[in-house]
């Protein structure tokens, strides 16, 4: 007797994988992971800072003397050294030594989380062109600091402890306002002392600012003017990291899942399986028949073999 093996249909295969799925218990469905992206922070800080203009003694020339001292940026440090300058027809051409200083130090630092600049300046002397032998001005100690965190409110900082000498005159500075300080045949400087200032996002902080205009007649300089900063750090706080929401395919629909009540059964989704609601009902009768069927056709065909012996 010949027989025949079918293989089931792929609609059978999806409704089979579909039930035993379903009845191994509910399905997770997990969206993809936020990602937050924010921006560094920026900082720096500049122990001295020079803006000066040199006129020599004919008054025809002007020779600018810009320069700064150890000036640092981040998160793109770059470091500056200007101790010394040489001014053409100033000191008979020799250097002049702009600072003299036992410490001068700049740091600045920034990341994702915060952004720092601090200067350091102890025991130092500026000089200017035209007064070789004069110091501008001498101090023992001076600090600027600027702190940006994210999310937090930015801080500024100067102090300037200690004595400090302007033109060879003792000085005594106060958070009054600005103090000038006269020489006669000499100049006079006028001093800004611990200047801050802040934003939501920004600070920043100046320890000294002072504002020249001397007139020395020596080593052919007529005047020198202009400003001078000491101890300057400044701060931007990181951009704070915003969430990027996830998004789902263009073609997701959300999933029909229900609980299951006791005796009920299992429903399959029409969409997996082309099939509808009663079909395991169906197969459930169609299996039935079809056993039916066999032990019907199994009695006939005794029968038949009993009259053929009789």
């Amino acid at each position: 007797m010949n027989s025949t093996t079918s293989r089931p249909s792929a609609r059978r295969r999806t409704l089979a994988a579909a039930v035993v799925a379903f009845a191994a218990g509910p399905v997770l469905l997990t969206a993809p992971a936020a990602h937050a992206t924010g921006g560094e922070g920026r900082a720096s800080a500049v122990v001295l800072r020079t803006d000066l203009d040199v006129a020599l003694l004919n008054k025809a020339v002007h020779v600018p003397l810009t320069a700064t001292l150890n000036e640092v940026r981040a998160p793109a440090s770059a470091r500056r050294t200007a101790l010394t300058v040489t001014l053409d027809g100033v000191e008979q051409g020799r250097p002049v030594s702009v600072l003299k200083a036992d410490v001068a130090t700049a740091q600045a630092t920034a990341d994702g989380r915060r952004a720092e600049g601090r200067t350091e300046l102890a025991r130092a002397k500026v000089h200017v062109p035209g007064l070789p032998l004069l110091s501008l001005i001498e101090l023992e100690k001076v600090t600027a600091r600027a702190l940006c965190e994210a999310g937090g409110q930015p801080v500024a900082e100067a102090n300037v402890p200690g004595r400090v000498t302007v033109l060879g005159k003792r000085v005594t500075l106060t958070a009054g306002g600005p103090m000038t300080v006269e020489v006669p045949g000499v100049g006079e400087v006028t001093l800004t002392l611990s200047g801050t200032r802040t934003t939501s996002r920004t600070a920043a902080a100046t320890a000294l600012a002072l504002t020249v205009s001397v007139n020395p007649l020596k080593a052919n300089v007529a005047d020198v003017t202009g400003t001078i900063t000491l101890a300057e750090a400044t701060c931007e706080s990181p951009k704070a990291p915003a969430a990027a929401a996830p998004t789902a395919p263009a073609d997701a629909k959300p999933a029909d899942v229900r609980p299951q009540t006791a005796g009920e059964p299992p429903e399959a989704n029409l969409a997996e399986t082309g099939g509808s609601s009663l079909t395991p009902y169906l197969a459930g009768g169609s299996l039935a028949l079809l056993a039916g069927g066999a032990g019907a056709l199994a009695l006939t065909r005794r029968a038949r073999a009993a009259r053929t012996r009789g």
